[in-house]
């Protein structure tokens, strides 16, 4: 792996632990009317809020072009929200 690739990796991990890891979720919801068109979206993803006042928006790519998916699960099957 080329270093400025490691380094960007390492970069992204760990601003993700930062944001995420040790929190907890305190609400989840779907985007409302409002806030889909203040972000110019069509497609109505969930938002989730940490206890510490963060709210995540899943977008369809890094860029936030529209409302993206949530997959879960652990068993292989991955259903989406």
């Amino acid at each position: 792996m080329a270093t400025i690739e490691k380094d960007t990796k390492t970069f992204w991990t760990e601003k993700a632990q930062e944001v995420l890891k040790g929190k907890t979720i305190v609400d989840v919801r779907y985007l409302n009317d409002e806030e889909m068109e203040m972000m110019g979206w069509y497609k109505r993803p969930i938002v989730f809020t940490l206890n510490d006042g963060t709210h995540c928006i899943l977008s369809a790519d890094d860029e936030g072009n529209d409302g993206g998916s949530l997959f879960y699960g652990d068993n292989g099957v991955l259903p989406t929200l």
